[in-house]
This record gives structure tokens, C-alpha cells and sequence, in this order.
């Protein structure tokens, strides 16, 4: 979410004036206003009449009745000893009724100052909760018959409006603010969803004055969107509400035309991004609005606009994949007859589309793709999942790191130096889809801010409030939703929306370094978005249950979603994650942190000693909660949360035992998520719903988001990455070749070859345009990086972290074409795998590529069998070794490195090849020799354990004394206060017995 919305945001206020300005596209229809009826006349006049009486009539009442009831001085001490009388009675009833019109006349002020500058919903007047609402409802009546009315009720007026082009409807700007408990967001929800059902029902009633005009019910309509008037902007929202009497329904509308290509070669691939001249499909029980029949009975209707209507019915489809949110719109219907042709493939053409995941453009269909019949698509829920996808890569990252550490070390026999196994089918889409998903930068913000609070908070020897949520906006600015006020918040935190709201902006938070405290809320985990907000729950500070209703499937989904977060997210130290019922597969992702329970039973014994251990350990500490024991000197790993996850449906006996247990879980740092079929869970504080669309709803609490989901095919796919590199796991077959072997013979010398090793070089291509020279060699290097083919949507979110549209990921791949040519027999360097995937021919070779492959053939191929071949063999793989892999990288770019595991292959490769060229001479005698090729392998691989303890052998066998402890001197010194690791300390006592005393005498 948060840097995922750059590109898409731009977009969307940039689209009307990016949107072809010809006539075609412009077919204005007159705007259909609501007439005013007798009644609202007649509310208008008696909410002026009450207005008046108690605005004005009140304090005249006052003023002649009573009087001004305070002292006119100073009053003496005589003053307490008069009599208590029935005047001073009646000052103090009159005090009473002076605070109470000047607290209402506040509230009216308020809410007519917000009605006249359309700004939305008005601020709160301190404790005048009964007071403002009337105060509103009264402002409300009085201008809703004004000319303007419309225009100036704030919170009503914004039904589809636009401010700047960019504002939200007024559903969507009640919820936009994040919240959990806002009244004022329900107010104008529930005041916005009623004038949505006015305006259905005046559009059915303008349709119905038509004579007739609208097609019969189940008819093919379809929708033409309409450049903006002023400030108004067509929304997907407002063409719900008009035509088919219900905003919320805009969701059908996007199910219907996703991904379908429109007029201008553009296709819809998120709900809040049309443009003016697209052509919607509208569901059969569309109404109101000029119903046309097309396309003989279109008389107000160009034949052009005929034609592009006919051409978009033609590529109709099933295209039901979810939506968002909403902005756009237009008051033109045009219906076709029910029998369309059959659909036929859209064209994947898509010039302007902006970016509908995170990171790059939309999917987009290669021709081996469609031969293959295979999806060219990613797993949606991964790419919508930013947070999930970074601790996941993260995760798989490190598991990958130790299997190699290990399969060097001779834990794991096999596979030394060499590439994990390279996945394939869903494993393969789901690894590209965390690398295309991932935000990185979001999880490292997220962190830092939340340990720099912490550390903040410590400083001034105060305690960490209860925090029930976090809201990350599209921006970047997080939100802390508390649980109560907690006072000014440290710098450069602010005040949210109220008291209980904290708020730290996007360029604060970057300013923020590594903090040494403990993670502060490790319990907060992603379950959706809402608008541009991403939703992080605080499982572990609800007062009692959390409850999860739906479908079991659905409910599965949301369970392995928060598992796996909550197993590999950045922004926790410790945590035990307990899975009752479900998910022993997923232990994998995180060993130490998930265990597995079969039932309720084990559950109940185990919970019920940890929580009788926690309340003594609080009490024996002094501490009220977990939250006063993670900042300043009492931190301790008792203080990590225990989350547990029960998506069995419990009996009634045992939901009671747990709403017991549950009670005290709070300030226990206990979190209960249970899967429920009903919504009646005893104990439970927050109930949620999943439903078969996505959608997760608490209406209590206000909350209708887009669920976070991990659905079981992904999850397999997730597993199996994760077994596959799996540290303890033999050797699996071929998986020490390496993925690409090159003809090392003179007869296979390469048309391209790049150095990788050390400085980045490239020979054989010439220099390409020096604006875009730097984008080019970043997309070769991740090319040669992968052999086995890199996704497109992959590529283009490694050089552009923050989005890109097709169209200019689509320019630098025929630039890369083009500059990388085609071999002799014409074909391109450059071209798809039946996957889609992009992949280099054979011609175009890295030093990498050399190296991997001379080490295979020295080591398992012609080498084995002889001597001569296997020395000159790892004698030039050693001499490829320049330096560290791309040495010279221009800063800000290659930043996807991160996400690779050849920082730690390549000193293992070049520390396996100097241990096997040492083993060489060592053989034949040659110390000097072997000296030399362990010192060259030292300089790219300077922290390899293996190549000190065989250097140190070298050097005992050269009968040096004073060279031996020279080296013993030198490695001492390189360890530091650490010291000397124990087996190269057992290896020193073997053949230098006498280096402690040298120790010693330096000391």
C-alpha cells in the first residue's frame, strides 16, 4: 500500500486531461436534479423556526426574565455565609441554560460553516454529541431546498462529487479516516446511504417519466463515462447509485469490464481509475438515464460511438475478480440487445493503463503465453498483500542464506556453492508474485517507527498506550489507534484525527534510524484494505475474542494469511504462534515460532499454565501489562505476545472455558483469533465476517475492508518454496548443476559477454543511449542473474519499486530487444519461455556464468578424471574473481539485490574453487601455490571460516615458524573481542601450540 499508490494515484488525477479531447468522447446529457417537494418546504420552515427560537429566542428569554445572573463585581467573603435562597436557585438554572444555548450555537456554527465550504464531515464540538447531531439535522433540512443545497450539505453533497478531481464519494470519504470506533464516520455513512436511496429512487422515477424508454429487465446495457463539468468527476460509485439504486454496487460494474480493452486501447484494472469515453457493460437491472436502443433505435447516438459500443459487446467475458474503490462517471445508458457474439481474446494493448498491483503495470499477455494456454497472470493475493509478500521473501531469503551456510559447512552433502532448486509451476508464480508484491520499504518504515516510539517514550519514562490498531495509508503515514488518550505524543509523532489517534507522516518516519529497544506491538497483523488504508489488528491487546464467521474456505484463507504474516514479519523479535486445528503445514515458514495442537483440550491445558505464568510474572514485576515491561530496563523475552489461532468451530462448553481464559488476555500480551460458523461467540469483543467476495466486515466496528487472503493453492505453493529450502534437507537429484552451463571450449566463445564479477563491463554490444544506458544494463543483469526466466511484471518491479504503467515497461523491453540484437541465424537474444517469462539466448554470457560452469567441469565433469585438466580448469574460474559481484553500481539502483541470495553464493563459489585449487598443489607439494590461491579467494570471500583454517595448514606445511604465527597474529586480530571461533582455536593448538602465550604476552 503505501508506496504502491504513487503511480496509480498520479494517474488517476492526471486521467481527464490525458484522455483524447475529441468529440466522440464528449456526449453530454442533461443533469437530472430532484424537485423540490411540498414537505421539504415545509420541513425547511420549521427547521428555521426552531433554529431561530433557540439561536435567538432563547438568550432574548433570558435577558428579560432573569437577567444577568453572575455578580456585576468582585464578590467578599461575605459571600459564603448569605443564605442559600431560591434566586440563587434560579442563577444557577440560568448559568446552566447560557452554557448550554452557547454549546449549541458552537454546534451550529460549526455545522454552517461546514455546510458553506463543502469540506465534509464538520469537526466535533467537545460534549455536544445530542447537541450537534440536532444542531446538523436542522442545518441540513433548512438548506436542502436552497438552489445549491446540494452543493453546500456537507457530507451529502459529496455523493460523487470531485474536489480537484480527486476526491472520493461521500461513503467512501466517511471511511476513509482510519477508525475503528467513529461515530461521526457512521453519521455521515448512514446520512450518505440514505441520499443514495433518494437518488435511486429519483432516478427510477426520471426513467419511468421517460415514456417508457429503458430496456426490459436482463437486457445488455452499457454505460459511456463523461468528461468532467467543473469539479464533478463521473465515479463507478455515482453510476451505481444512480442506475442501479445502490452505490456499494459499483463492485459489479468493475467485475464486469475488468480488464476488458476500451475505446482508447486502455483497459480497466482498478475501479477508481476510469476516464472519460470508456464504455461500461452494466448489469441487467440497470435503469434511469437515456435508454437507447442500439443500433438502429439510437438517434441521439453518433455512429462512431455505435461502432465502439458494438466493438466492446464483442469482447465480453467472465472477468469477476474483485474491485476497488471508486471515481469517475457520466448520465448516458445505451442498451443492446441480450444476444451478443461470442467473446473473443481482447488485444493486450494497454497504452496508458496505470499500474494495477503494487509495483508494476497489468498483466499482459505475451504470444508464447497464449499458445501455451497457460495464465500469464500472479497470484492476486500475494500482489495485494505487500507486508505478507515482504516478511515471506524475507523469510525465504534467509532459509535459503543457511541451507547454503550448511551445505558448506558439511551439514548437508551436495549443492555447495550452487543455486537452490530452481521452482516451477505454482511455486514459480508465487515466488515471482512476493517479488512483484513485496514493499520492503513499507515493513522497514513500519518498524523503525514503532521502535522509534518506544525508544521515545522510554526517554521521557513513559509507558506505551494500549494500541488496538495500526492504519498505513496510501501515502505513508501511519496511524495508531489507541485505546484510550494518552496525552501528546513524542516528537515527531502527532495527534490523529482525535485524542486517541497518533500519527507519524511518511518524511518523518524516514528520518528514523535503528532503534536498540524491543519491537513494541510484535502483534499486529494485516487484514485488509479500505479506500487507500491498509488495516493492521493488535490481536494481542483485544480485550477478549476475536471471532471470524463465513464460509470454512474463506475463513482458512484469512487464518493462513495472518499465520504467515505473523510468523515472518519484520517488525516482531519473539513470538509463539499457536495453530489449533489447522495449519501443520506451515510450520515451515517459521520453526521457532508456529506450533501445532490437534484440539481443544492441549490448548486449554497449555494456555491455562501460560496464562496462571503471566499474571505472576506482572505481578511479581510490579507491571500492569506486557506493555510496561518492553521499554527501558525491564525488557525481557517473557514480554513476547503468544497469538493463537483456532479456526475450528468450538462446542458451547469449551467457547465458555475460552472466554474465560480469554478474559485477562490483554494485558497478558494473549491474542485469540477463533473461527466461528455463527456470530454469537461467547466473550468475543470484535466479531468479523469473511464473505465468498473478500470482503471483511465488522459493522460494529465499522470496518469493511478487502481481505488479506492466503487461499490454499498459494499456500501450497508458499510451503513447498520454503521445504524445498529447507536446511535439513538432503540433496534433491540434479540440484547441484547449475541452471546454466556454458560451452567453455574456444569453439563457444559468446556473441555478448558481461562481467559481473567486480566491475560491471559488456563486451561485444555497443554503448546504448547514455539517458537510459544505466536501465539497460540493470535489466541484462537481472537477466543473466536469472536464466531461467524472469516474469515481465518481475523485471519491471526490480527497476521501478513504485509502480510503472505497461506502456513504458513495454518501451524499455523493445529497447532491450533492440540493443541486444539477434544472433546469426536471426534469432533475438531477447525472448519469452512458454511461460511468458523473459529469458536470453545462449550467445549472451556472464563471468558468473564461466565461473559456475569451469567449477562444475573441474569438479564433477572432465576434471574428475584428470588431474591437469581439474588444475587449469579451477585456475581460471579463480582468475574470473575480480572483486565483489557489480562493484561499481551507481547508488539507488539494483536495490532488488536484497532480495537475492547471490550476495552469499558467490563468496561460497569462490571459496569452494580456492579450497579445491589449495586441495591441487597441496597434493603435488606445491604450498607457495595453494598460499597464493587461498589469499585470492580470501579477497572476495574474507569471513569464510574454511579458507583461514586451510590457509593456516598452507602455511604449516611451508615449515615457516614465524610465518605461522604472523597468520595466528593476524587472525586474532581480525576477531575482535569475539575472539577466535572454537575450532579454529582446537586447529591453532594443533599446529602452533605456543600462540597463546603470544596471546598472552600481548595482552
Amino acid at each position: 500500500m503505501p508506496r504502491r499508490r504513487t503511480s496509480s494515484s498520479s494517474s488517476s488525477s492526471t486521467a481527464p486531461s490525458a484522455a483524447p479531447a475529441t468529440p466522440r468522447n464528449r456526449t453530454p446529457q442533461p443533469v437530472r436534479v430532484r424537485r423540490r417537494s411540498f414537505g421539504d418546504f415545509v420541513k425547511a420552515f420549521l427547521a428555521f423556526v426552531v433554529l431561530l427560537a433557540l439561536v435567538v429566542g432563547v438568550p432574548l428569554a433570558l435577558a428579560v426574565t432573569v437577567g444577568w445572573p453572575l455578580p456585576n463585581g468582585a464578590p467578599g467573603l461575605d459571600w459564603l455565609q448569605r443564605e442559600i435562597t431560591v434566586q440563587t436557585f434560579l442563577h444557577i438554572l440560568t448559568v446552566i441554560v447560557w452554557l448550554a444555548w452557547a454549546q449549541f450555537t458552537a454546534c451550529v456554527l460549526v455545522e454552517v460553516k461546514a455546510a458553506l465550504s463543502g469540506v465534509g464531515v464538520p469537526g466535533r464540538v467537545p460534549g455536544s454529541g445530542p447537541s450537534q447531531l440536532l444542531a446538523r439535522q436542522l442545518v441540513a433540512a433548512l438548506l436542502l431546498v436552497g438552489a445549491t443545497a446540494a452543493s453546500l450539505t456537507p457530507g451529502l453533497s459529496q455523493l460523487g462529487q470531485s474536489l480537484e478531481g480527486n476526491q472520493k464519494p461521500a461513503v467512501a470519504a466517511a471511511q476513509q479516516t482510519p477508525g475503528l470506533f467513529a461515530q461521526q464516520q457512521e453519521q455521515a455513512a448512514s446520512t450518505a446511504n440514505a441520499l443514495a436511496e433518494q437518488a435511486g429512487q429519483a432516478g427510477q422515477d426520471a426513467a419511468r417519466a421517460d415514456g417508457g424508454g429503458s430496456a426490459a429487465h436482463g437486457d445488455t446495457k452499457y454505460y459511456r463515462i463523461q468528461p468532467p463539468e467543473g469539479r464533478h468527476h463521473d465515479s463507478l460509485w455515482e453510476v451505481a447509485d444512480r442506475h442501479l439504486g445502490d452505490g456499494r454496487r459499483y463492485k459489479e460494474i468493475f467485475e464486469l469490464n475488468k480488464d476488458r480493452v476500451q475505446p482508447d486501447g486502455s483497459k480497466l484494472s482498478e475501479a477508481s481509475l476510469i476516464r472519460p469515453g470508456w464504455i461500461m457493460e452494466m448489469p441487467g437491472d440497470a435503469r434511469g438515464g437515456e435508454l437507447v436502443e442500439m443500433p438502429d433505435e439510437a438517434p441521439n447516438v453518433s455512429e462512431q460511438v455505435q461502432q465502439q459500443i458494438s466493438d466492446y459487446a464483442r469482447t465480453g467475458g467472465d472477468h469477476a475478480q474483485g474491485g476497488g474503490g471508486a471515481q469517475g462517471g457520466g448520465d448516458a445508458h445505451v442498451s443492446l440487445p441480450e444476444q451478443r457474439p461470442a467473446p473473443t481474446p481482447a488485444t493486450p494493448v494497454t497504452p496508458a493503463t496505470p499500474a494495477p498491483g503494487p509495483a508494476t503495470g497489468g498483466q499482459h499477455a505475451t504470444p508464447a503465453a497464449e499458445e501455451s494456454g497457460r495464465s500469464f497472470g500472479l497470484p492476486e493475493a500475494l500482489l495485494a498483500a505487500p507486508l505478507l509478500a515482504a516478511g515471506l521473501l524475507g523469510a525465504l531469503g534467509r532459509r535459503r542464506r543457511q541451507a547454503l551456510w550448511h551445505s558448506a559447512l558439511g551439514a548437508v552433502g551436495g549443492r555447495r556453492g550452487m543455486e537452490p532448486p530452481t521452482p516451477t509451476g505454482d511455486a514459480q508464480d508465487v515466488q515471482d508474485a512476493l517479488l512483484v508484491g513485496a514493499d520492503p520499504d513499507g515493513v522497514r518504515l513500519l518498524d523503525r517507527s514503532l521502535r522509534g516510539l518506544a525508544a521515545s517514550l522510554a526517554a521521557e519514562s513513559r509507558a506505551l498506550p494500549v494500541v488496538y490498531a495500526a492504519w498505513m495509508g496510501g501515502n505513508g503515514d501511519l496511524h495508531l489507534q489507541l485505546a484510550q488518550p494518552a496525552g501528546k505524543p513524542p516528537t515527531p509523532w502527532q495527534v490523529g484525527q482525535d485524542q486517541t489517534f497518533w500519527m507519524l507522516a511518511r518524511a518523518d518516519a524516514e528520518r528514523y534510524e535503528d532503534a536498540e529497544t524491543a519491537a513494541p506491538y510484535p502483534g499486529l497483523v494485516s487484514l485488509g484494505t479500505m479506500d487507500d488504508s491498509r488495516l493492521l489488528l493488535n490481536l494481542e491487546a483485544v480485550p477478549g475474542l476475536v471471532s471470524l464467521s463465513g464460509a470454512e474456505a474463506d475463513r482458512a484463507a484469512v487464518f493462513a494469511s495472518v499465520a504467515a504474516e505473523l510468523a515472518t514479519n519484520g517488525w516482531s523479535d519473539r513470538m509463539t504462534i499457536t495453530l489449533v486445528g489447522f495449519g501443520d503445514d506451515l510450520t515451515p515458514l517459521a520453526p521457532n515460532r508456529i506450533r501445532h495442537l490437534d484440539g481443544f483440550e492441549d490448548l486449554f491445558e497449555t494456555m491455562s499454565a501460560e496464562t496462571r505464568q503471566r499474571r505472576g510474572a506482572l505481578g511479581a514485576a510490579g507491571h500492569d501489562s506486557v506493555l510496561t515491561g518492553r521499554t527501558g530496563p525491564a525488557q525481557h523475552t517473557r514480554w513476547a505476545p503468544h497469538l493463537v489461532l483456532l479456526a475450528a468451530q468450538p462446542s458451547d462448553e469449551d467457547a465458555l472455558r475460552l472466554a474465560e481464559l480469554a478474559a485477562d488476555a490483554g494485558r497478558l500480551g494473549i491474542g485469540y483469533l477463533v473461527g466461528t460458523e455463527g456470530t454469537d461467540l461467547p466473550g468475543a469483543a470484535w466479531e468479523m465476517e469473511i464473505t465468498g467476495s473478500g470482503k471483511l466486515l465488522a459493522p460494529l466496528l465499522g470496518l469493511e475492508l478487502e481481505a488479506q487472503l492466503l487461499p490454499a493453492a498459494q499456500q501450497r505453493a508458499v510451503v513447498e518454496l520454503f521445504t524445498d529450502a529447507d536446511p535439513e534437507r538432503g540433496p534433491g537429484g540434479p540440484a547441484n548443476t547449475p541452471p546454466f552451463l556454458v560451452d567453455i571450449s574456444e569453439q563457444g566463445r559468446p556473441a555478448v559477454y558481461a562481467r559481473l564479477v567486480g566491475s560491471y563491463e559488456i563486451i561485444g554490444l555497443d554503448a546504448p543511449d547514455g539517458d537510459r544506458s544505466a536501465q539497460l544494463h540493470e535489466a541484462l543483469a537481472l537477466l543473466l542473474l536469472h536464466r531461467e526466466g524472469v516474469h515481465p511484471r518481475v523485471l519491471a518491479s526490480a527497476l521501478w519499486p513504485r509502480g510503472v504503467t505497461e506502456d513504458v515497461r513495454d518501451a524499455l523491453l523493445e529497447r532491450l530487444r533492440a540493443w541486444l540484437g539477434t544472433d546469426p541465424d536471426g534469432t533475438p537474444r531477447l525472448g519469452t519461455d512458454a511461460t511468458g517469462r523473459l529469458t536470453l539466448a545462449k550467445s549472451v554470457v556472464s563471468d558468473l556464468d564461466v565461473l559456475r560452469s569451469l567449477y562444475y567441469e573441474a569438479t564433477q565433469g572432465r576434471g574428475v578424471d584428470s588431474r591437469q585438466v581439474r588444475g587449469r580448469l579451477l585456475t581460471d574460474a579463480l582468475v574470473l574473481v575480480r572483486g565483489p559481484l557489480l562493484a561499481d553500481r551507481p547508488e539507488g539502483r539494483y536495490r532488488w539485490l536484497t532480495h537475492e541470495i547471490i550476495d552469499a553464493q558467490l563468496p561460497l563459489l569462490v571459496a569452494d574453487t580456492g579450497l579445491a585449487l589449495s586441495e591441487f598443489h597441496l597434493e603435488r607439494g606445491r604450498a607457495e601455490k595453494a598460499i597464493e590461491a587461498l589469499n585470492a579467494a580470501l579477497r572476495t570471500a574474507p569471513a569464510d571460516e574454511r579458507l583461514w583454517h586451510e590457509l593456516l595448514r598452507a602455511t604449516h606445511a611451508t615449515d615457516d615458524a614465524d610465518r605461522l604465527r604472523a597468520l595466528a597474529a593476524d587472525l586474532i586480530g581480525r576477531s575482535g573481542a569475539r575472539g577466535l571461533p572454537p575450532r579454529t582455536e582446537a586447529l591453532l593448538d594443533e599446529l602452533l601450540p605456543t600462540w597463546r602465550d603470544g596471546v598472552a604476552a600481548a595482552g
